[in-house]
């Protein structure tokens, strides 16, 4: 990637009142992005992007992120079918987070582990121990090819 479609950051009434897109990178080269899916508004999944996943994301339509734990880029449903096209991308007051709302492909998962989401865990203080603890909120998806489909 030559050239990056958005600008480098600036004084801050720029970046919070300006018409420039000027995504604030933490010190790793990343920004976090929340996605939701477009027509119910559940929140997905959180992933980060780095400068050039944000720009192929603005690019071609579809998230890409970068995969911490790989240290490569990641074209979300590559493998699992499950792309996420973009309907709309946010980006909050000071740009150092950024919202897509998305359609997933596929089975219309999101999360590795087979559920919809990857927010299937609820988090509560269990009063008996003082500790907190979770509670699985949502079950795994049937996989298909489990089916012989």
């Amino acid at each position: 990637m030559s050239t990056l479609p958005f600008a480098a950051p600036g004084a801050r009434a720029e970046v919070e009142e300006g018409a420039a897109f000027m995504p604030r990178f933490d010190r790793d080269g990343l920004v976090a992005c929340i996605a939701v899916d477009a027509g119910d508004g559940r929140v997905l999944m959180l992933a980060h992007m780095n400068a050039e996943s944000l720009a192929r994301t603005l690019e071609t339509g579809e998230a890409w992120y970068w995969s911490r734990s790989r240290g490569e880029l990641w074209h979300k449903g590559a493998t699992s079918g499950q792309i996420q096209r973009v309907i709309e991308m946010r980006v909050d007051c000071d740009q150092d987070a950024v919202l897509i709302r998305v359609s997933v492909g596929g089975d219309g998962g999101c999360c590795h582990t087979g559920r919809r989401d990857c927010f299937y865990r609820s988090v509560s203080l269990d009063p008996a121990s003082g500790r907190a603890v979770l509670r699985v909120a949502a079950e795994r998806q049937p996989d298909p090819r489990a089916a012989g489909a």
